[in-house]
C-alpha cells in the first residue's frame, strides 16, 4: 500500500511539473485529439493564436486555417504526413480575431500520449513580412541600377528628337497638326517615365521644411483643377482648422498629392467626386486620406499596388506608385489603401509632426 502510495505521490508531482512546463512553455504548445479536436493549450499559444482558451477547446483543429473549408482535405493530408521520428514539421497561416491573417510555423509529434498529439506553434508574422520587406528593397535597388542606364542611354536621343520636332513644328502642325500632337505628347510622356526612374535611380537630398500641409493640398488641388473639369470630376475638400505645421520637402509631398488625385481622376472617367480630408490623428501625426468613386480595387492585389510596373492602369507604369511610397517613407510616414469594388478606393497618408521622428 506504502509503495502505491508512493508511486501516485511521484505520478502526481510529474503530472504537477509537466502542467507547469506546459502552461510556462514561451513557445505555443496545443494538445489535440485524433478527430482533430483541441484538447488544452497554454497561455503563449492563446497569445499566439489571438483567440481565448474557452473559445478553442472543444474545436476543430482545421478550424483554425485561413479558408480551411476549401482546403481542408490538402491540411489533412499535410497533417497526416510523418516523418520516420513521429514528427511533422509545416508553415501555416491563421485568421486571427481581428481579421488580420498571421503567419506561422509549427511541428507536430504524433502519439505523444494515447490518443493524443502534440503542436509546437512559432509565430512567423514578423519574419515574413520582414522578407517581403527585403524582397521589396531587393527589386527597388534592381530597378534603381535599370533606371540610372535606361535614363542615360534614352535622354541622349531624346533630346535630338524633341530637337528636330521644334525645328519641323511650323511645316508639320501645317501639313498634319494631329500627328505634331500625338508625337509630342508621348515624347512628353516619355520623359516624365524617365524622370520617375531617376527619382528611383539616385538618392534625393532632401530639406526638410516646416509648411503648411493644407496649403501644399490647395496648390496642388488648383493645379489638377483643369484635369478634373475635362473629365467632370469635382473636389469635396475638408481640411481640419488650426492644424499644425508638419516638417517636409514641399515639392515632394507635392508630387505624392498629384500622383494619387491624379490616378483618382483617370480612374473616374464618367465623372464623379474626390474626396480630400486633413485632420489631426493625436499630438505626433497628421492624416491626409483621398477618395475616388471609381470602381475600386480587388482586395487580391491591393498588396501588389507601389511595385514596380504593377498598375491597375492601360497606359500606366506602376512608377507614380511606387514613387510616392517612398517620398512617404523618406517622410517617417505611412500609405494605407481601402478599396471596394463598385464604390471607390481610399488613400490615407499618415505623416509625424515631430521633426525629431524625422531625424
Amino acid at each position: 500500500m506504502e509503495k502505491v502510495m508512493k508511486q501516485n505521490q511521484e505520478l502526481r508531482e510529474s503530472e504537477q511539473k509537466f502542467r507547469i512546463i506546459f502552461d510556462n512553455s514561451m513557445e505555443g504548445l496545443m494538445l489535440w485529439n485524433e478527430s482533430y479536436q483541441i484538447v488544452d493549450i497554454n497561455g503563449s499559444a492563446e497569445r499566439i493564436l489571438g483567440f481565448p482558451k474557452e473559445r478553442l477547446l472543444g474545436q476543430s483543429l482545421l478550424d483554425l486555417f485561413h479558408r480551411a473549408e476549401e482546403k481542408k482535405q490538402e491540411i489533412m493530408n499535410q497533417i497526416e504526413h510523418v516523418t520516420n521520428d513521429g514528427k511533422q514539421y509545416s508553415p501555416m497561416v491563421i485568421k486571427s480575431s481581428d481579421g488580420s491573417l498571421r503567419h506561422f510555423d509549427y511541428s507536430t509529434k504524433h502519439g505523444i500520449v494515447d490518443g493524443l498529439n502534440l503542436t509546437v506553434i512559432i509565430d512567423g508574422t514578423e519574419k515574413v513580412e520582414m522578407q517581403e520587406q527585403l524582397r521589396k528593397s531587393d527589386r527597388l535597388n534592381v530597378i534603381g541600377e535599370l533606371a540610372a542606364g535606361i535614363a542615360h542611354e534614352i535622354r541622349n536621343p531624346m533630346t535630338s528628337l524633341k530637337g528636330f520636332i521644334q525645328l519641323l513644328e511650323p511645316s508639320i502642325r501645317r501639313e498634319q497638326p494631329m500627328y505634331y500632337d500625338v508625337i509630342t505628347s508621348e515624347l512628353a510622356r516619355i520623359d516624365s517615365i524617365i524622370n520617375e526612374f531617376l527619382i528611383l535611380a539616385k538618392p534625393q537630398e532632401i530639406r526638410f521644411l516646416e509648411k503648411d500641409a493644407c496649403q501644399i493640398m490647395r496648390e496642388t488641388v488648383d493645379l489638377l483643377r483643369p484635369q478634373a473639369v475635362l473629365y467632370n470630376v469635382q473636389f469635396d475638400t475638408r481640411y481640419e482648422e488650426n492644424l499644425p505645421f508638419i516638417f517636409c520637402e514641399p515639392n515632394q509631398l507635392k508630387k505624392v498629392f498629384i500622383n494619387l488625385i491624379k490616378n483618382g481622376i483617370e480612374v473616374m472617367p464618367s465623372g464623379g467626386t474626390i474626396t480630400i480630408k486633413i485632420n489631426q490623428l493625436d499630438d505626433q501625426f497628421i492624416q491626409i486620406s483621398i477618395q475616388d468613386e471609381g470602381i475600386g480595387i480587388p482586395k487580391d492585389i491591393l498588396h501588389k499596388l507601389g511595385e514596380p510596373f504593377y498598375t491597375t492602369k492601360e497606359k500606366g507604369t506602376g512608377l507614380g506608385l511606387m514613387v510616392s511610397y517612398r517620398i512617404v517613407e523618406e517622410h517617417k510616414g505611412s500609405i494605407q489603401i481601402e478599396s471596394e469594388e463598385g464604390i471607390g478606393t481610399t488613400f490615407q497618408i499618415v505623416l509625424p509632426l515631430d521633426m525629431n521622428i524625422i531625424k
